[in-house]
């Protein structure tokens, strides 16, 4: 569900977020219109106002780990984390945690990767949100909602700041709420 559907329509700070977010068109190949969440922590108050959203929606629900996918999870996913009084626990590409982890793979459009996390970062019954910068198919906030599950927390929402409403990635989200906060951008709204 995106955010100006659920209490913040006409909300000015949804739109300064938007704005914030710089549109690249053809990377990383033909076709491709990259949404750029880093103009988007260049201004200070579009960055802090992402933040605080998420913080006011999560602040109440008895949340007790924020996972961060990586990498653009990690820039929000620490923040939100702190002001909650939950902790942060990152989700990373094979080979980057020391120590023993757990591992997911996710199907890509070509290809397969994966998601891993230290085995006892998360205990069984904590309550758990996902954060990334972007959802489009679904597969990588698939692979953390499974990731996360298998150590026992209850995940009870995925968090994006944008949200690509033609793919339908809520559906691989195995019915796990969704909140977005903006819509990608394209290059005439941009430039």
């Amino acid at each position: 569900m995106f955010a100006a559907e659920n209490g913040l329509k006409g909300d000015p700070r949804l739109e300064a977020i938007s704005r914030a977010i710089r549109v690249v068109p053809h990377f990383p190949k033909p076709g491709i219109m990259f949404q750029d969440i880093t103009t988007l922590l260049l201004d200070h108050k579009a960055f802090k106002d992402t933040v605080e959203i998420f913080v006011d929606r999560y602040r109440d629900m008895d949340i007790s780990v924020v996972a961060g996918v990586e990498a653009r999870g990690f820039m929000f996913g620490p923040s939100i984390a702190l002001a909650i009084g939950a902790k942060f626990v990152p989700l990373r590409k094979p080979r980057k945690l020391p120590g023993e982890v757990i591992s997911e793979e996710y199907v890509l459009e070509y290809g397969v990767d994966c998601l891993q996390m230290h085995v006892g970062a998360v205990q069984p019954g904590e309550r758990a949100i996902v954060i990334d910068d972007l959802v489009a198919t679904g597969g990588t906030l698939s692979a953390a909602i499974k990731l996360l599950e298998r150590a026992g927390a209850e995940v009870v929402e995925c968090g994006c700041v944008i949200g690509l409403p033609e793919t339908k990635g809520q559906c691989r989200l195995n019915g796990k709420p969704l909140y977005i906060l903006v819509g990608p951008r394209d290059v005439d709204d941009c430039c």
